[in-house]
């Protein structure tokens, strides 16, 4: 499993998209909070303990300042109303104020880390369990990418809001207003010698803040365009080394790490010029406050313990506007999470309604007038109006030109999608008036690219009934002929296959696709170019798996070697969304003007021709062709 990268984490939680503060976008955040609700009492303690700490922390001020008075006037200093507690009684005052403090602290992280972390994983399920019940339609207007940050990414940036940026904003908040009260309260004077200074602060914050985040952003574009040309190479490392093209992908790498450094740079240099401007103007402004309060000292208009506590109230004020700035970019980033977020939670799932299955289905399936546009191509109408009849245990093959709309027949069977015209019934009744789950329980299909878990070979094939035991898997496998490769395998049935199977040859994967269908005795079959992509070899071991599972069982059979599809009962030549022609093998060769008979000729008469001149007849480049072609 890939370790997770929280450096790369963070980039990508930088990279968020940033929504703006509106009625509607803060009503729409604040509607995923129903999934805190469960744990209300939890946060309702958390949010409690908050309260009682920044309050014990707004005291602590008060309290330092007492101890100094105390220090300085051991007569009349230290609390107000409590003159004879003196030095020993405020000190211990202060640390029972400190060590409730630190409870508080303790209990109110602990209550929203968990409720947070609980609230996070229902909202992850929760998307999840949305995200696999949408129709085939929605993933087809969207990116595997886009749609896994949606429960990686955006539920992250989540996270840290609600455990982080929540009660941070809530505790600041508090110190800002509390700490500007009691300044205000504790010295009139000096609290307009300090505010005078904080707008000179804001104000750089702001202009050095804007200059910062355009640079920070287009070196995380830069490093983003690092990363893809990193994910292009290594996925064609084949093509790059085949090609020895390394230098030309280094120089594309290079070009990109140097434009990454610049603005790298150039956002150090104004960074570096913003701390030292962020220093002088926030030591200058302590040093004037320190200065008036010095002098108000002298006059004897204040106490030693009032500047004290001043200073320390100013420092609270200080870091909660300090912390502003960044809280509320956080809460854009939030804001904008939570609507994709919801996006993805408001999508419409599948309709699963419809009748249980009262058993077995017998498998008779037929098409009536089926006309489809697929969503995300609705100028196109894939199909026009076909119309095929399968009975119970027939083999049906349905060939054609690529794009003729075979393989759409198929998922309409399956019901990735729905037509928008006629009806497909099966065992004599509309598909839709079945359960959803129910219909596809009973269906399996073996496609041409095969798609397996990155667990074991014993987990993919008893994927296609959860709960097998490993005696029905290994039956399954020797039913499938790949029994005998599975157990040369030093791991057997336990060997892991890899991402998406790349350990496993084709065939192997096809073998390993065809055991799970066995395994899961499906009633209709779909094989969609189930041998295209084979040698010989693989080939009849996969042909004669494939002969075993089509036994008994209705069979839908895409292809485009017609050598495969001889033996079918019926073959349905699909040409431009129509059934062109229909029948069997020999019927169908047997037309003289036939579309089955010109590809039939194409692939089994006629030589292959480029630019006029057959394959066999062609002649080898000439030299100075060859060195054309050489030439760099």
């Amino acid at each position: 499993m890939a370790q997770k990268d929280p450096e790369a984490e963070e980039r990508a939680l930088d990279r968020l998209p940033k929504a703006a503060l509106t009625k509607d976008n803060l009503r729409s955040a604040a509607d995923l909070l129903r999934f805190v609700s469960p744990y209300r009492g939890r946060f309702t303690f958390g949010m409690a303990s908050l309260l009682v700490g920044a309050f014990l922390g707004l005291a602590f001020p008060f309290l330092a300042g007492a101890l100094i008075d105390a220090a300085v006037n051991p007569g009349g200093g230290g609390l107000p109303g409590w003159a004879g507690a003196g030095l020993s009684g405020v000190v211990t005052l202060l640390g029972i104020s400190v060590t409730l403090h630190a409870l508080a602290s303790f209990n109110s992280a602990l209550a929203f880390n968990s409720v947070g972390q609980r609230a996070l994983a229902d909202v992850r399920r929760a998307s999840y369990e949305r995200l696999i019940s949408l129709p085939m339609a929605f993933f087809g207007q969207r990116r595997v990418g886009e749609l896994a940050s949606r429960i990686s990414i955006d539920i992250a940036q989540l996270e840290a809001a609600l455990i982080d940026a929540l009660p941070q904003l809530c505790r600041q908040s508090l110190f800002l207003t509390g700490g500007l009260v009691l300044i205000a309260a504790t010295s009139l004077p000096l609290t307009g010698v300090m505010l005078g200074t904080l707008p000179l602060l804001i104000g750089a914050a702001v202009f050095f803040g804007r200059r910062l985040r355009r640079y920070a952003r287009e070196t995380q574009d830069r490093l983003a365009e690092t990363s893809t040309i990193v994910e292009e190479t290594l996925q064609a490392i084949a093509s790059v080394k085949a090609f020895a093209n390394e230098a030309f992908e280094l120089g594309r790498y290079d070009r990109c790490n140097r434009g990454a450094l610049a603005a790298a740079l150039q956002a150090a240099r104004w960074r570096a010029v913003f701390v030292a401007f962020f220093v002088l103007a926030l030591f200058g402004g302590m040093v004037i406050v320190l200065w008036y309060g010095a002098v108000l000292l002298q006059e004897g208009r204040i106490s030693a313990g009032e500047l004290t506590r001043f200073v320390l109230y100013t420092t609270f004020v200080g870091g909660a506007m300090g912390q502003a700035a960044e809280l509320f970019s956080q809460i854009q980033k939030t804001i904008g999470a939570s609507q994709r977020v919801r996006e993805l939670l408001a999508e419409t799932p599948e309709a699963e309604g419809g009748a249980a299955l009262p058993g077995r289905l017998r498998g008779e399936v037929a098409f009536e007038d089926v006309r489809f546009r697929y969503p995300a191509r609705p100028e196109v109408e894939v199909l026009r109006g076909v119309s095929l009849r399968a009975a119970p245990g027939a083999r049906i093959a349905l060939v054609g030109p690529s794009g003729a709309g075979k393989s759409t027949l198929t998922a309409l069977l399956l019901r990735f999608y729905e037509p928008n015209a006629g009806r497909i019934t099966v065992d004599g009744r509309d598909a839709r008036e079945y359960s959803l789950a129910g219909l596809r329980g009973q269906m399996a299909i073996v496609p041409q690219d095969v798609t397996l878990f990155g667990g074991s070979i014993a987990e993919n094939i008893g994927y296609g009934r959860p709960g097998a035991t490993i005696e029905d898997i290994r039956t399954a496998a020797r039913l499938a002929n790949a029994d005998t490769f599975i157990t040369a395998f030093p791991e057997g049935y336990e060997t892991v296959v890899g991402d998406r199977g790349v350990k496993l040859s084709g065939g192997q994967r096809q073998r390993v696709a065809i055991a799970r269908a066995i395994l899961k005795d499906p009633a209709i079959l779909i094989l969609d170019e189930a041998t295209s992509s084979l040698d010989s070899e693989s080939e009849r071991l996969v042909q004669d798996a494939l002969e075993r599972l089509m036994h008994g069982r209705t069979s839908f059979i895409v292809a485009h070697r017609l050598a495969t599809v001889r033996t079918a009962d019926a073959i349905a030549v699909i040409d431009h969304g129509r059934v062109a022609e229909w029948g069997t093998h020999d019927e169908l060769a047997a037309r003289p003007d036939g579309l089955y008979r010109r590809l039939s000729e194409l692939q089994f008469a006629v030589p292959e021709v480029i630019d006029g001149a057959r394959l066999d007849e062609a002649t080898p480049p000439s030299a100075d062709e060859n060195a054309a072609l050489t030439r760099r």
